[in-house]
């Protein structure tokens, strides 16, 4: 290799120039239904392995530098920011990453503010995914669950540095009672897990790992609010037994309604308690997912969680064979803010609450003009409900909540159960012809109301 000339430090007389630029039907699918585990190969465990080097116990804060002669610093900043613009202007190939880790140090469950991009991507529309991956996939673990009644696996994210994983209930209670859990680390270390506690009515649980060490890798998140449909995501996790799997894809759609039938436990019998309707107000991804992503990472360009992946598409309906299931570019993710504010009320008191509005409604369509749209139609009114104290009345038209379209009765509870009691929400209302706005602070959902 030619050596090359040792760099000069820039002449005072001649400063840089500065630059400038610039079909057919389908039906969600449950990634862990018992049924359809024995298709897929088991994927053991791996055996434990020594723990990575540790981090230097007094790291340098991000930014700081030693101390160095004022004229050598000077040289050395001109020349970072030379070749930091240089890297930026190259097409995207190059990104940015943290050495902070993102600021991710949760150590009681997580606040609602979301974490710093982990990755800076030269160019976010088209981001270095190779990067990005590198980033999380130490946020993404493999679950496997076992137990004389059945089995399966899936994935999940590592939620805080105690060792609280989130994932999905449907693979958590696969296994039936008695299950036996264990998580394998991208770095192949595996360790027992217990379930902290679970929510069927969303489909999220949280497990801990027991002995947890102390180098594991919160994820950073980010805000599902922000995405808009034709951004890149990747979807990370553990796909027929294949851990560390990444694929990538673009958000589809937004706020896309999805219901599937909770998943409980099966009794002493084997039977299968019949459960609750689960109804998502999804993030829909083309992002190749398959059984085993379930639990896994949604992340956007620059490494922040944005959903949970949780279903897929299928074909026809639930008549089709399982042989069949699988990727069709058809994926569903909880919205990371769902799944957060679900996992701290897990974490801190081992069950959920959920927003409740007080009405039954129906499709329909209703008149706008001179045009006719899709609404959720108000069939009947609980006393004393919220909506009833905020007026609601029968025949009214709900078509946006919070200035997010409705379109039915599915998407009107899919946009109330991504909310928590106590949140004030702004229902648009059509009912002949005139549209208004009435605000309504959503209470707990009783106990005998899906």
């Amino acid at each position: 290799m030619t050596e090359q000339p040792p760099l000069q430090p820039p002449q005072p007389s001649q400063p840089p120039a500065p630059s400038g630029d610039e079909s057919e039907h389908t039906t969600p699918l449950w990634y862990g239904q018992t049924q359809a585990q024995p298709q897929y190969q088991a994927y053991p465990p791996a055996s434990a392995q020594s723990p990575a080097e540790p981090h230097p116990t007094a790291p340098l804060q991000p930014g700081v530098e030693p101390a160095q002669p004022a004229r050598t610093r000077r040289w050395i900043e001109l020349v970072a920011v030379a070749v930091l613009a240089a890297l930026l202007a190259s097409a995207g190939t190059y990104a940015l990453t943290r050495g902070d880790g993102g600021g991710v140090t949760a150590t009681l469950g997580r606040t609602d503010v979301s974490s710093p991009p982990p990755v800076v991507q030269a160019n976010p529309a088209a981001p270095n995914w190779a990067v990005t991956a590198a980033v999380v996939s130490p946020s993404v673990v493999a679950i496997t669950v076992a137990s004389g009644q059945g089995g399966g696996q899936g994935s999940g994210v590592i939620f805080d540095t105690r060792g609280d994983i989130v994932t999905n209930n449907h693979v958590v209670t696969g296994g039936g009672q008695d299950s036996k859990l264990t998580v394998t680390l991208n770095d192949k270390r595996t360790f027992d897990a217990t379930v902290v506690g679970t929510d069927p009515s969303s489909d999220l649980a949280v497990i801990k790992l027991a002995n947890a060490p102390t180098d594991l890798k919160a994820i950073a998140l980010g805000d599902a609010n922000a995405l808009r449909v034709g951004d890149p995501v990747m979807a990370v996790g553990n796909p027929l037994g294949l851990a560390g799997t990444v694929t990538t894809g673009i958000v589809s759609a937004l706020n896309r309604p999805v219901t599937t039938s909770a998943q409980t436990s099966p009794d002493q019998f084997g039977q299968q308690p019949a459960g609750d309707p689960v109804v998502t107000n999804a993030v829909q991804t083309s992002a190749a997912i398959n059984p085993g992503n379930s639990g896994g990472a949604l992340v956007n360009g620059g490494g922040q969680l944005v959903g949970i992946n949780s279903a897929i598409a299928q074909l026809g309906g639930a008549g089709v064979s399982s042989s069949q299931s699988g990727n069709i570019g058809i994926g569903f993710a909880i919205p990371v803010n769902e799944a957060r504010g679900v996992a701290n009320q897990l974490i801190t008191t081992g069950k959920a609450r959920h927003a409740f509005l007080g009405v039954s409604s129906k499709d329909d369509f209703v008149p706008q003009g001179s045009a006719k749209r899709a609404a959720a139609v108000i069939t009947a009114v609980a006393s004393g409900a919220p909506a009833d104290k905020a007026g609601l009345k029968v025949g009214d038209a709900i078509i946006a909540v919070d200035g997010d379209p409705v379109d039915g009765a599915l998407s009107l509870v899919a946009q109330v159960r991504e909310h928590t009691p106590g949140d004030k929400v702004t229902l648009k209302i059509l009912n002949g012809g005139q549209t208004r706005d009435i605000t309504v602070t959503l209470t707990d959902r009783p106990a005998t109301n899906p």
